[in-house]
């Protein structure tokens, strides 16, 4: 009986953690945890980590909170 090999993949819409057979590498995969498909890649083929779409869309609900409260915050 032969062992499968795995690495570990951050999922792109969740963030967690995946253990991922490196037969899978280059294929389509779907997270476990939220049923994103995702690509299996592995870290060190990626080169410059890419932003996630998480981090992106974190960012823009802190810029828009940011805009709220301004908005909120000036004098009539």
């Amino acid at each position: 009986m032969s062992k499968s090999a795995y690495f570990m993949q951050e999922c792109g819409t969740c963030g967690r953690n995946l253990r991922v057979r490196i037969s899978y590498l280059g294929k389509q995969v779907v997270c476990q945890h939220c049923k994103s498909q995702f690509r299996a890649t592995d870290s060190i083929d990626k080169g410059d980590s890419p932003v996630k779409p998480a981090s992106a869309a974190l960012k823009r609900a802190d810029e828009l909170l940011a805009a709220a409260d301004a908005i909120k915050n000036r004098p009539r």
